[in-house]
């Protein structure tokens, strides 16, 4: 008799961006439909890690949810993996931009995707805008925060109910009561480190000042955060800001050329500089997640870097737009396209921060 396990409603195909959360779902719903199966012995994980392979890896993300399963299961991680990819095949709830599913190594579940899929992710991000990335993967989950009357403390506590209702949680802050928690435990001389924080750097490197830091790391205090004011590219949050101005510089251009942004499929795909960003975009989903699961706004920062950093040296190296008398092509379409999508991401993700984006820097 089958064990009695609640079986998921399954994932329809949609012609979205494959993103690891997607990805994690629908390998969670394989575990689940082999457990309820009586296939693999319960019971089913909680959730499943998705994340672009480790070198030496193949395909463009991996699991190692067979390993994790191995040790109850009775068998070998192999073993399990190919269970969970004929789960995953015999279901069709694969998203379609994906090429094929392997097995590899002592047991890893590996995807590979469709070159075309560059497309498809551009696309999403634009029509998403600055909510591209927010999801439903916390429904259900209730948060409430106690207020802790001290600066980073507070502004951490405000920055990750963003991010928790970001991923459709319900997460408030409440005065008192017995149900509330603190997200950033207070520590003696935090305070006394970023004292007139707001006051000497402005709100917006004030908060990049203490959310950029992991909780368990010391807030940026003293007169070297004046070094997030220098617009400089040692300077983080310049380099982010200054990124997403650079993308609305060069939508202004197009415009004034005549030039549509449109993405085009494989007009990137041998394009070195394009995929580190076409990279970060697809695992900015993922990313918001897990700061919004972790409640560590520091993730999202460092992603915003990670992005920006991506973005220049896309744009350093692709010139988006035409020069001289070049006419413009697909090429240039994609190019301002992605640009765009780049924008789109390091604008939502600092409305996240509660930091300002500029268009002009």
């Amino acid at each position: 008799m089958a064990k009695p396990v609640r079986r998921t409603t399954p994932l329809l195909p949609y012609a979205g961006p494959v993103t690891p959360a997607e990805l994690s779902r629908t390998v969670l719903h394989a575990v689940s439909r082999a457990v309820e199966d009586d296939a693999l012995p319960g019971p089913v994980p909680e959730r499943v890690v998705v994340e672009r392979p480790r070198p030496g890896g193949t395909g463009d993300y991996a699991s190692n949810v067979a390993l994790r399963m191995a040790g109850s299961a009775g068998r070998t991680a192999r073993e399990v993996a190919e269970i969970l990819r004929a789960e995953i095949v015999r279901a069709g709830t694969l998203h379609p931009r994906v090429a094929r599913v392997e097995v590899t190594g002592p047991g890893f579940l590996n995807f590979t995707l469709a070159h075309d899929g560059h497309a498809d992710l551009v696309r999403t991000v634009l029509a998403a805008g600055t909510r591209y990335g927010h999801g439903d993967a916390l429904a259900g989950t209730t948060a409430v925060f106690a207020p802790a009357g001290e600066l980073r403390a507070d502004v951490w506590t405000e920055t990750v109910v963003l991010l928790l209702r970001s991923q459709g949680a319900t997460a408030v802050v409440h005065p008192g009561g017995d149900e509330v928690t603190r997200v950033v435990p207070a520590r003696p001389g935090d305070d006394l480190a970023v004292g007139g924080l707001f006051d000497r750097l402005g709100p917006d490197a004030a908060r990049w000042a203490l959310l950029r830091p992991a909780a368990h790391d010391r807030p940026y205090g003293g007169d070297g955060n004046d070094g997030l004011l220098v617009q400089r590219e040692s300077n983080p949050l310049f380099r982010v800001r200054y990124a997403y101005a650079r993308t609305r510089a060069l939508a202004r251009n197009a415009d004034r050329l005549g030039i549509a942004p449109r993405y085009a499929a494989h007009t990137t795909s041998h394009d070195p500089a394009a995929a580190p960003l076409l990279t970060a975009l697809g695992d900015h989903p993922a990313v918001l997640e897990a700061a919004a699961r972790l409640r560590a706004p520091d993730r999202l920062a460092r992603h915003l870097e990670h992005t920006a950093d991506a973005f220049l040296r896309f744009q350093e190296s692709s010139r988006p737009l035409p020069l001289g008398d070049e006419k413009p092509s697909a090429a240039h379409g994609s190019r301002l396209a992605l640009a765009d999508a780049a924008g789109t991401v390091l604008a939502g993700g600092l409305s996240l921060l509660g930091i300002d984006a500029p268009e002009h820097l």
